[in-house]
Protein backbone atom coordinates (compact mmCIF):
# COMPACT_ATOMS: atom_id res chain seq x y z
CA UNK A 1 0.00 0.00 0.00
CA UNK A 2 1.22 3.45 -0.76
CA UNK A 3 0.02 6.72 1.31
CA UNK A 4 0.09 10.29 0.07
CA UNK A 5 0.83 12.82 2.96
CA UNK A 6 -0.34 16.72 1.92
CA UNK A 7 1.42 19.10 3.83
CA UNK A 8 -0.22 22.71 4.76
CA UNK A 9 -1.87 23.28 1.90
CA UNK A 10 -3.62 26.21 3.85
CA UNK A 11 -5.32 29.33 3.04
CA UNK A 12 -2.45 31.18 4.73
CA UNK A 13 0.38 29.56 2.66
CA UNK A 14 -1.32 29.78 -0.38
CA UNK A 15 -3.12 33.44 -0.51
CA UNK A 16 -2.54 34.65 3.24
CA UNK A 17 -0.09 36.32 5.27
CA UNK A 18 2.67 33.42 3.93
CA UNK A 19 1.02 32.95 1.11
CA UNK A 20 3.10 32.70 -2.59
CA UNK A 21 2.85 33.07 -6.21
CA UNK A 22 4.64 29.60 -5.93
CA UNK A 23 2.20 27.71 -3.69
CA UNK A 24 -0.62 29.23 -5.67
CA UNK A 25 0.45 27.71 -8.60
CA UNK A 26 0.81 24.43 -7.47
CA UNK A 27 -2.81 24.28 -5.96
CA UNK A 28 -4.27 22.03 -9.36
CA UNK A 29 -1.26 19.96 -9.24
CA UNK A 30 -2.04 19.01 -5.84
CA UNK A 31 -5.23 18.85 -6.48
CA UNK A 32 -4.77 16.31 -9.16
CA UNK A 33 -2.34 14.39 -7.46
CA UNK A 34 -5.19 13.70 -4.28
CA UNK A 35 -7.91 12.82 -7.11
CA UNK A 36 -6.16 10.34 -8.73
CA UNK A 37 -4.15 8.90 -5.59
CA UNK A 38 -5.64 5.42 -5.07
CA UNK A 39 -4.55 4.80 -1.33
CA UNK A 40 -5.23 6.86 1.93
CA UNK A 41 -4.71 10.23 2.18
CA UNK A 42 -3.48 12.35 5.34
CA UNK A 43 -3.36 15.79 5.54
CA UNK A 44 -1.25 18.22 8.01
CA UNK A 45 -2.65 21.22 9.07
CA UNK A 46 0.10 24.03 10.64
CA UNK A 47 -2.24 25.16 13.97
CA UNK A 48 -1.27 27.84 15.77
CA UNK A 49 -3.22 30.05 18.96
CA UNK A 50 -3.22 33.71 19.43
CA UNK A 51 -0.64 33.20 21.62
CA UNK A 52 1.34 32.21 18.66
CA UNK A 53 4.27 35.20 18.56
CA UNK A 54 5.00 33.89 22.13
CA UNK A 55 6.40 30.62 20.79
CA UNK A 56 9.71 29.85 20.34
CA UNK A 57 8.62 29.74 16.70
CA UNK A 58 6.73 33.00 16.47
CA UNK A 59 9.98 34.27 17.63
CA UNK A 60 11.85 33.43 14.94
CA UNK A 61 9.01 34.15 12.57
CA UNK A 62 6.61 36.61 14.14
CA UNK A 63 3.90 36.72 11.43
CA UNK A 64 0.77 35.21 12.73
CA UNK A 65 -0.73 32.23 10.54
CA UNK A 66 -2.70 29.41 10.72
CA UNK A 67 -4.60 30.24 14.07
CA UNK A 68 -7.19 27.39 14.66
CA UNK A 69 -10.45 28.65 13.77
CA UNK A 70 -9.91 30.91 11.17
CA UNK A 71 -9.83 31.55 7.43
CA UNK A 72 -6.20 31.01 6.90
CA UNK A 73 -6.00 27.89 8.94
CA UNK A 74 -8.29 26.01 6.90
CA UNK A 75 -7.25 23.89 3.83
CA UNK A 76 -7.20 25.20 0.70
CA UNK A 77 -11.07 25.00 -0.89
CA UNK A 78 -10.62 23.63 -3.54
CA UNK A 79 -8.94 19.95 -2.50
CA UNK A 80 -10.67 17.68 -1.96
CA UNK A 81 -10.72 15.90 2.09
CA UNK A 82 -13.14 13.48 1.62
CA UNK A 83 -11.92 10.20 3.72
CA UNK A 84 -8.80 12.10 4.10
CA UNK A 85 -7.58 12.13 7.88
CA UNK A 86 -5.97 15.49 9.21
CA UNK A 87 -3.58 15.92 11.58
CA UNK A 88 -3.10 18.98 13.11
CA UNK A 89 0.48 20.04 13.86
CA UNK A 90 1.39 22.96 16.38
CA UNK A 91 4.86 23.18 14.83
CA UNK A 92 7.37 21.85 11.40
CA UNK A 93 6.77 18.15 11.60
CA UNK A 94 3.52 16.33 12.95
CA UNK A 95 4.31 12.94 15.24
CA UNK A 96 1.37 12.09 15.82
CA UNK A 97 1.30 11.35 11.75
CA UNK A 98 4.35 9.21 11.89
CA UNK A 99 3.13 7.43 15.22
CA UNK A 100 -0.71 6.60 12.80
CA UNK A 101 2.14 5.32 10.20
CA UNK A 102 3.69 3.37 12.24
CA UNK A 103 0.34 1.46 13.29
CA UNK A 104 -0.43 1.37 9.31
CA UNK A 105 2.84 -0.33 8.55
CA UNK A 106 2.27 -3.03 11.31
CA UNK A 107 -1.44 -4.02 9.76
CA UNK A 108 -0.31 -3.51 6.11
CA UNK A 109 3.52 -3.59 4.21
CA UNK A 110 3.98 0.37 3.52
CA UNK A 111 5.23 0.39 0.07
CA UNK A 112 5.84 4.09 0.24
CA UNK A 113 4.63 7.50 1.86
CA UNK A 114 4.36 10.49 -0.94
CA UNK A 115 4.46 13.99 0.30
CA UNK A 116 3.06 16.85 -1.87
CA UNK A 117 2.83 21.07 -0.42
CA UNK A 118 4.49 23.84 1.20
CA UNK A 119 6.64 24.82 2.78
CA UNK A 120 9.21 22.55 1.06
CA UNK A 121 11.80 24.22 2.91
CA UNK A 122 10.02 24.06 6.38
CA UNK A 123 7.26 21.63 6.52
CA UNK A 124 7.71 19.29 3.68
CA UNK A 125 11.27 18.55 4.51
CA UNK A 126 10.79 18.35 8.74
CA UNK A 127 7.73 16.05 7.91
CA UNK A 128 10.27 13.44 5.08
CA UNK A 129 12.92 13.44 7.81
CA UNK A 130 10.32 12.36 10.99
CA UNK A 131 8.67 9.85 8.70
CA UNK A 132 12.35 8.50 7.67
CA UNK A 133 13.07 8.73 10.91
CA UNK A 134 10.12 6.73 12.09
CA UNK A 135 10.12 4.26 9.36
CA UNK A 136 13.43 3.93 8.04
CA UNK A 137 12.90 1.19 5.04
CA UNK A 138 9.87 2.94 3.65
CA UNK A 139 10.58 4.36 0.61
CA UNK A 140 9.75 8.40 1.06
CA UNK A 141 8.71 10.08 -2.26
CA UNK A 142 8.44 14.19 -2.16
CA UNK A 143 7.00 15.24 -5.73
CA UNK A 144 9.26 18.72 -6.90
CA UNK A 145 6.18 19.46 -8.65
CA UNK A 146 3.82 19.41 -6.21
CA UNK A 147 5.51 21.27 -3.77
CA UNK A 148 6.33 24.78 -3.24
CA UNK A 149 8.92 26.75 -0.72
CA UNK A 150 9.22 30.30 0.99
CA UNK A 151 10.91 31.33 -2.34
CA UNK A 152 12.48 28.88 -5.23
CA UNK A 153 16.01 28.94 -3.57
CA UNK A 154 14.78 27.95 -0.61
CA UNK A 155 12.32 24.77 -2.65
CA UNK A 156 15.73 23.28 -4.44
CA UNK A 157 18.27 23.66 -1.23
CA UNK A 158 15.34 21.51 0.71
CA UNK A 159 15.04 18.98 -2.41
CA UNK A 160 18.92 18.70 -2.26
CA UNK A 161 19.20 18.39 1.54
CA UNK A 162 16.17 15.64 1.00
CA UNK A 163 18.02 13.93 -1.39
CA UNK A 164 20.93 13.86 0.62
CA UNK A 165 19.19 11.61 3.72
CA UNK A 166 17.91 8.89 1.24
CA UNK A 167 14.38 10.64 0.26
CA UNK A 168 13.40 10.59 -3.44
CA UNK A 169 12.85 13.29 -5.31
CA UNK A 170 10.04 12.65 -8.41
Amino acid sequence: MEVLVVVDMQNDFITGSLGTKEAQAIVPVVREMIERFEGPVFFTRDTHQVDYLLTQEGQKLPVLHCLEGSEGWEIESTLPLEDAVIFNKPTFGSTKLAQELVKLSIQETLDAIHLIGVCTDICVISNALLLKAFLPEVPIIVHEKACAGVTPQAHTRALEAMKSCQIDIN
